[in-house]
């Protein structure tokens, strides 16, 4: 059986809202991910796909990620 926390991590992003000023709109639209927002952290959800192709955007735009 898979490790839970495997999959969480393959299928969302968990980073300071502030992170994302300015380009949340362009992942919003550019891929398939829902982004939600709790206090001052935004998670953004999708499946592994997106989320690599999300998390190479990110790299990108200078955003590292843990």
């Amino acid at each position: 059986m898979p490790d839970p926390s495997r999959l969480r991590d393959s299928t969302q992003i968990v980073l300071p809202c502030g992170e994302l000023d300015g380009i949340r709109p362009s992942i919003e639209s550019e891929f398939t991910v829902s982004v939600f927002t709790a206090d001052d952290h935004c998670r953004i959800i999708g499946s592994p796909v997106e989320i690599k192709a999300v998390s190479d955007y990110l790299a990108r735009h200078g955003i590292s990620l843990p």
